[in-house]
């Protein structure tokens, strides 16, 4: 994907908070492929960088090695700027313990994925709506998920699910062949204020399963040690 895909894309400024510089090439790509404008700063240079008269669309945060005072001071800068999106970076073995905000556009990446996959998630918040972006209607087999609607059909027949249930299918199957643990899809699904535990996620599994029928639910893997994971 790029910024010359058929699409006339405005030009974009993304700010970088990292307390290292490891993600400093990568940006200095995705600036080229995608036509931005990044500003690099630290935790400690974050207040010069939000004075900096910059207007952004953009907050990437690298959470590594990121007090919870430096995360708050983002959190309430995003907010003042009319809940700005934020895409976090997390190491895997962060990704449990993850706090997302609730309001406004949010995603997370795991600091190793591929170049691909950072340029798309950068380019969903971004450009909502556009190409690139998952369409209302989400076809796999035999199963028809109407993400405008709420709606899910199987055989052309509605499904009767619940909002939860609901939620973690079309969450899962709108970011296929990738494993998420229990402890993200609380996150993700229920929002990071749900208290219940992580067997919760297995319930609602096992009763999805039940519902969308054998030929969905072969798609619903569990990932032994990890979680769950929609394969394509």
């Amino acid at each position: 994907m790029s910024a010359n895909d058929g699409t006339t894309r405005r030009h974009k400024n993304v700010l970088l908070v990292s307390r290292t510089t490891r993600h400093h090439t990568r940006m200095r790509e995705l600036a080229a492929s995608l036509d931005l404008s990044v500003l690099l700063s630290t935790p400690e240079t974050f207040s010069q960088a939000i004075s900096s008269g910059h207007e952004f669309d953009l907050v990437i945060l690298d959470v590594a090695g990121v007090s919870s005072d430096v995360m708050n001071d983002v959190d309430a800068y995003v907010v003042d700027k009319g809940l700005l999106p934020t895409l976090f970076v997390v190491d895997e073995d962060q990704v449990s313990s993850l706090h997302m905000p609730m309001r406004g556009a949010n995603d997370f990446i795991v600091a190793g994925a591929g170049e691909a996959e950072f340029e798309l998630r950068v380019s969903l918040l971004l450009w909502p709506g556009e190409e690139s972006a998952p369409s209302d209607v989400v076809t796999i087999d035999n199963m028809t998920i109407n993400l405008a609607t709420y709606q899910v059909y199987v055989d052309d027949n509605p499904v009767d699910l619940t909002l939860m249930e609901y939620s973690l299918l079309s969450f899962l199957a709108t970011h296929p062949s990738r494993a998420y643990s229990r402890e993200a899809l609380l996150h993700r699904v229920w929002g990071f204020e749900y208290c219940g535990g992580t067997r919760t996620v297995d319930v609602h599994i096992r009763r999805v399963r039940s519902k969308v029928g054998p030929q969905i639910a072969s798609h619903i893997t569990t990932v032994r040690g990890v979680g769950y994971l929609f394969k394509l």
